[in-house]
């Protein structure tokens, strides 16, 4: 598998690879709560694509996965029970990490999550944070298991009324 940096020809496929995600879980368990066409969708990838921070992953060539890295947390961080006492530039944040659903439980996660977790090491920055929907188990497994620390569920100020609390995670290197 590869990690690229998303060009506006990848744009495409990442929303063809986010709108596949977005409706099987609509059809199933929709544990991080996404509606498809709203987000992640087509227009969440094409900005994130603009400002840098679009990524998708390939098996192949085929896209089997895909996230944006910035350090934007896109709500109120400053709740957090963080560990480390860190400004907005020192970490970076994942969000809209998102697996092909049959590859799923198979490591593309945790190599994108990996993937991550080394390049804000390798760029000098402090840490990697995120949020998750709370009752987001398998998101939850993972950023457990790969050493991740509970940082407390808050509101974030996002205006979501259906998810007015994240669980938020972090690494500190």
């Amino acid at each position: 598998m590869k990690i690229l940096k998303c060009k506006e020809e990848h744009l495409d496929l990442t929303a063809k690879l986010y709108d596949t995600v977005t409706e099987y879980l609509s059809r199933n368990v929709n544990y991080p709560e996404w509606t498809p066409g709203e987000y992640p969708s087509r227009e969440s990838a094409k900005r994130a694509i603009a400002d840098g921070s679009q990524y998708i992953c390939l098996d192949s060539g085929r896209p089997v996965g895909a996230f944006v890295l910035n350090y934007d947390p896109q709500g109120d961080y400053s709740k957090g029970e963080w560990r480390a006492e860190l400004r907005e530039s020192e970490y970076l944040v994942i969000h809209a990490l998102a697996t092909v659903p049959d590859l799923q439980n198979k490591g593309v996660a945790k190599f994108m999550v990996k993937y991550c977790m080394d390049t804000a090491k390798n760029s000098g920055y402090k840490a990697i944070r995120l949020d998750a929907v709370p009752t987001n188990t398998p998101a939850r497994r993972l950023y457990e298991g790969m050493g991740f620390l509970f940082a407390g569920e808050k509101d974030l100020l996002r205006g979501i009324e259906e998810i007015p609390q994240f669980a938020l995670y972090e690494y500190n290197f």
